[in-house]
């Protein structure tokens, strides 16, 4: 993959992912985040549910963690004014601290579910909670359109209860979970697809082309595939 052109379709979008500020909202009551309390986003893009997280804690802080040095950029610019909310260049693998949630939306496969569970544990206070949205198939029997779909993401997917599986056995518990909408995913493919109408209004490169075709690819993918494929929202708690 060409990474410059991909990054030329994936900027100055509001988010990175499927998601909503309801997700969040539903997963901060949930979770009980106190007002005064310590949110971490791990793996948090550009900062689309930045400013939902914030919503949860009025008298606290939020920490965005990312690695993509113009994602650290936008988010930084995003919240420049919020003394409130801190950017972090950094990987989410290396949280530390006591915090009150995690939020961390279509990125713990990059670790695996087990694995981000084992290593946030302790990034945790004794009440705290993670929050996660994750590829899941709806259906035991999927089509080759849906599992195509997934091609080329980290981890194998699977269904919701395969999941369930994976965060029994880091000894975590599931408070409640829920398919994320259509709406979700429109969060996130309208503004791609609006940035591909304006990138083609002008010249671009054969490379930025074929992303601009692939961005338009996959979400026409996902229409064709929405009821037997998307993210599952979890809300955990270790047991």
């Amino acid at each position: 993959m060409d990474w410059d052109a991909f990054f030329t379709v994936h900027r100055d979008l509001p988010r990175e992912g499927p998601g909503l500020a309801d997700d969040v909202a539903w997963a901060g009551r949930l979770s009980a985040v106190p007002g005064d309390g310590l949110v971490c986003d791990a793996g948090c893009g550009p900062g689309g549910d930045l400013a939902a997280l914030r919503q949860l804690v009025p008298k606290g802080r939020v920490d965005g963690f990312e690695t993509v040095a113009h994602f650290v950029e936008a988010a930084t610019v995003r919240f420049a004014g919020d003394p409130s909310v801190r950017i972090i260049k950094a990987s989410m693998e290396t949280l530390a601290g006591s915090y009150d949630l995690i939020w961390s939306a279509g990125a713990v496969y990059f670790l695996g579910v087990t694995k981000a569970l084992n290593v946030w544990r302790r990034a945790l206070t004794e009440t705290g909670a993670v929050a996660f949205s994750h590829p899941c198939l709806f259906t035991d029997k999927p089509s080759r359109a849906a599992l195509a779909f997934w091609e080329g993401e980290p981890g194998s997917i699977g269904t919701e209860s395969t999941t369930r599986a994976e965060i029994a056995s880091a000894g975590w518990r599931v408070l409640a979970s829920r398919p994320l909408t259509d709406e979700a995913w429109s969060a996130y493919y309208d503004p791609m697809l609006a940035r591909c109408d304006q990138l083609e209004a002008g010249e671009v490169s054969d490379a930025v082309a074929s992303a601009i075709a692939a961005a338009r690819m996959e979400a026409a993918s996902w229409r064709t595939v929405s009821h037997e494929t998307g993210y599952m929202l979890y809300v955990v708690r270790p047991c």
